[in-house]
């Protein structure tokens, strides 16, 4: 059984990846349809959430039926951290995560997210004060394995953060420098795993686009839980498809082209509801072309979906996809 906190999970747990402009509330409510089991917000600035950035404050939000679900923060200060938690604290998340992993170039050259792997004592201080501070509510970590080749530091740094009191720590398997470029390499994710100090769960990120590959890295390095993240945009079902297979044994089909449209009008609608019509539309844009990527001829489509601001046209593309395309798949 997978257990954080409060958190239990009795079947094999598989998770949705905290992704800045991707898991919003909108996002989220069609992931949790779609099975996965714990979910994230955004990840979130400590520095404008202690200054009362009203959009920064705002990605706080969260609903009963997400749970359970944590709020993730980043920053370099420990005291801003320590003052951010305990606002996160207050809108009762079932865990807080500490972002230790983005690599996105303005985040991380300033010392936050994954700029955090060149100063580990650092890293460390800040996981401690966090889950001192909020002593109420489970804190996790989420890293990668170190900032570039010459100092992949995941194993020993592990060891460090569970002593700081984290209850649960995700590895993506790529280091800074990497990106999102090259391969996933999860052989330092299994030494971490089964190494025998370690007794916390060990969640593996980073390149489980299908129910296989997911199978895959469970099988071969034995972690608590998988971590899903770009292959979830545009493709919720994953959760589900996964899920069945590790059940069964048995691939399931992907959803056909009536599903795809229903989903893709659902998140606009929620996406729309939650930001506004503007707003709502041009962040829905991103998604079009993976919920539709393997049709044939697509391409006018989706030029008139990421341009339109009408949401009567949208509405009208997406259903004049479903006329055209039908049940294919």
């Amino acid at each position: 059984m997978f257990k954080i906190g409060n958190i239990e999970i009795q079947h094999y747990p598989l998770i949705l990846a905290p992704m800045e402009d991707v898991t919003d509330v909108s996002f989220r409510y069609i992931c949790k349809q779609y099975g996965a089991d714990l979910v994230y917000t955004e990840f979130i600035a400590s520095e404008a959430l202690i200054r009362n950035i009203d959009r920064t404050v705002k990605k706080m939000h969260i609903e009963d039926y997400e749970r359970p679900v944590g709020i993730q923060i980043y920053g370099h200060d420990p005291d801003h951290m320590v003052e951010a938690a305990r606002m996160a604290a207050e809108m009762k998340p079932d865990l807080i995560d500490i972002n230790c992993g983005c690599p996105v170039k303005k985040i991380a050259t300033r010392g936050d997210g994954a700029g955090l792997l060149q100063t580990p004592d650092l890293m460390v201080e800040i996981a401690r004060r966090v889950v001192q501070a909020v002593p109420e509510i489970p804190v996790t970590v989420k890293t990668r394995l170190g900032w570039d080749d010459n100092s992949k530091i995941i194993v020993p740094l592990a060891e460090r953060l569970q002593d700081t009191g984290i209850q649960a720590l995700a590895i993506h398997g790529r280091t800074r420098m990497q990106l999102y470029k090259g391969e996933a390499d999860w052989t330092l994710i299994g030494e971490v795993k089964n190494n025998p100090r370690m007794h916390i769960p060990i969640i593996g990120n980073g390149d489980v686009d299908s129910p296989l590959k997911a199978k895959q890295m469970i099988d071969r390095y034995g972690i608590d839980a998988i971590m899903i993240g770009r292959a979830a945009v545009g493709c919720p079902w994953i959760f589900k498809t996964t899920k069945e297979y590790l059940e069964t044994g048995i691939l399931p089909p992907e959803p056909d082209v009536h599903e795809r449209v229903r989903l893709a009008k659902l998140q606009l609608t929620k996406s729309m509801e939650w930001k506004g019509d503007k707003r709502g539309i041009l962040e829905m844009r991103r998604h079009y072309s993976q919920y539709f990527k393997a049709l044939p001829d697509f391409k006018t489509y989706r030029m008139h979906l990421v341009t339109s601001m009408d949401i009567n046209e949208i509405m009208g593309l997406l259903d004049e996809i479903d006329a055209t395309y039908g049940g294919s798949f």
